[in-house]
């Protein structure tokens, strides 16, 4: 039996369904089993990494796991797991702990992923960059309301991924021996600016869509209504070290047989979401 924590989400759904699709045994952890609406042959149940009294009964038969990452809420987690003998640990953690300036994202991923290398299990870490997904988020109200994705100008370009392509890599560490003990950097094919994603979306949708390019002082304003500031001065920084770093990781090709999907395979995927 595999338990997949953060199943509804953007990466644990993806990691559900293909699971299922390789034959496993899936148990699927949310908080609201009556809205999970995961597929046929996924048994699903209540439990929440904030309330460690509901984790032992969703544990319970379970040799791995596919762990969303909750700071502040892993050590109960851990403890339930190996009282109900939990073999190995597959991490989703964030590519922002490589980093070599600090930052507050780093900071939290890095003592979840401290907390499951010192807790005696068996454990592979996952560390994508930004997913491909956040895109749906933060630019499909601009672009469906005029167009125009208003964004930091600093020419950084990152290498965003699929949201498949992760759970991709986490069936196989959870599925395959071999992987233990190892962290994974998880990128898209390609490095691509602001500029470059929002032409490319232009393109699928058969829409003139155009960038703004907005200064820290200007991001920050945008911004500060909907997150809060420590979180947006990562933001920057990261995009800082981003300009100067991009890479491309074999890591995903060489884990799951083939090439990651290109930025515009997602957004051909994702079109209606931006119209």
């Amino acid at each position: 039996m595999i338990l997949v924590t953060g199943a509804t989400g953007n990466v644990g759904r993806q990691v559900v369904g293909q699971l299922l699709e390789e034959g496993a045994e899936v148990r699927a952890m949310t908080r609201r089993p009556d809205r999970a609406d995961l597929p046929d042959g996924v048994e699903v149940v209540r439990g929440d990494l904030a309330e460690p009294a509901t984790l032992p009964e969703a544990l319970r038969g379970v040799e791995r796991a596919f762990l969303f990452p909750v700071p502040d809420r892993t050590a109960g987690f851990l403890a339930a797991a190996r009282e109900t003998g939990l073999r190995n640990v597959v991490l989703l953690s964030a590519s922002a702990v490589r980093y070599e300036r600090p930052n507050p994202i780093g900071r939290l991923h890095a003592g979840v992923e401290q907390a499951v290398t010192d807790s005696g299990l068996s454990w592979t870490i996952l560390r994508p960059g930004a997913f491909m997904a956040n895109d749906l988020q933060w630019w499909a109200p601009q672009i469906r309301a005029t167009g125009v994705v208003r964004g930091l100008g600093d020419g950084a370009a990152g290498t965003p991924i699929d949201e498949r392509d992760i759970a991709a890599v986490a069936v196989r560490a959870l599925l395959d021996d071999g992987h233990a003990g190892r962290a994974y950097l998880l990128t898209g094919p390609e490095a691509l600016t602001d500029p470059q994603r929002v032409a490319i979306l232009g393109d699928v949708l058969g829409r003139e869509l155009r960038f703004e390019g907005l200064s820290a002082e200007e991001f920050r304003a945008a911004m500060s209504a909907r997150v809060p500031a420590p979180v947006v001065d990562a933001l920057i920084a990261m995009r800082a070290e981003s300009k100067e770093t991009a890479e491309v990781s074999p890591a995903p090709a060489d884990l799951i047989g083939r090439a990651p999907h290109t930025y515009a395979e997602w957004a051909a995927r994702h079109a209606d979401g931006f119209r």
